[in-house]
């Protein structure tokens, strides 16, 4: 837990202003808004650091959301200029289409996409909206990452899609420090607090990874894990996805 979460805030916020002071002084934050704790918080730390007409909300729904609410609760809550954008047609359109490319069968040994990558689409072309957005403000954007530690810890996120981003408030905050934070903005229980789903599985976080953020919380911060096999699923998620939360490699050549 944090030892000062009201301290802790305040930090963020001055960290916010520091980066826009030196990465676009007018630019405005475009924040995806998915109504769960992460983009929550998020939007409220950068309202707090720049003031509501500088926060842009977008929604993003993939054609019905069913808790869609949740997201039109905060961005009315915090009074943020906001805009929702329907990604289904394009996500279907883009995943018939090289679905259907890639079954022509000129690259050896494909069939088609997989679940897994079917469900990795929306986040991807979520991410290109919130550019897209950012892109058409007047004065500029800087889209903001809504990822914690834990999920960055396991890589629980999409590379390219919800893990991009051009700052990242919450990258060094486990799940638990993301709800004092939320308690601290004074955001509404249900919602620092909702079950968090990808939205995309038909599945809980927890469900998904096969144990609880409180556990995972826990082995990070003491590397201490009652069962075995949790620790080491816990080892294997965050050493295969490593290369999420890593600089992208580039060759140096040798000077002459």
């Amino acid at each position: 837990m944090l030892k000062n979460p009201e301290k802790t805030k305040n930090d963020i916020v001055n960290w916010i202003r520091e980066y826009f002071a030196a990465n676009g002084p007018e630019c405005s934050v475009v924040v995806g808004v998915s109504g769960g704790k992460d983009s929550s918080v998020t939007a409220a730390l950068c309202k707090e650091a720049l003031g509501k007409d500088r926060v842009v909300g977008v929604l993003m729904p993939d054609g019905v959301q069913s808790d869609i609410a949740d997201s039109q609760e905060i961005v009315k809550l915090l009074d943020i200029p906001n805009i929702t954008v329907n990604i289904h047609a394009g996500a279907v359109g883009l995943s018939e289409a090289i679905e259907s490319e890639l079954k022509k069968g000129s690259i050896a040994g494909t069939t088609g996409l997989s679940r897994d990558l079917k469900i990795s689409m929306p986040p991807r072309l979520r991410m290109s909206t919130l550019y897209a957005v950012a892109q058409s403000l007047p004065k500029g954007g800087r889209v903001v990452n809504t990822c914690n530690r834990s999920e960055d810890y396991i890589g629980y996120s999409t590379k390219y899609g919800d893990a991009a981003g051009d700052f990242s408030p919450l990258a060094n905050l486990l799940v638990h420090e993301v709800i004092q934070m939320g308690e601290v903005l004074g955001l509404p229980e249900r919602l620092t607090r909702k079950t968090p789903s990808d939205g995309l599985s038909g599945m809980s976080d927890e469900d998904k990874i096969g144990f609880t953020y409180a556990v995972l919380d826990h082995y990070i911060l003491t590397g201490e894990c009652e069962d075995e096999k949790t620790r080491e699923k816990i080892d294997r998620m965050h050493r295969l996805n490593l290369h999420k939360l890593q600089l992208m490699p580039a060759f140096k050549p040798e000077v002459q």
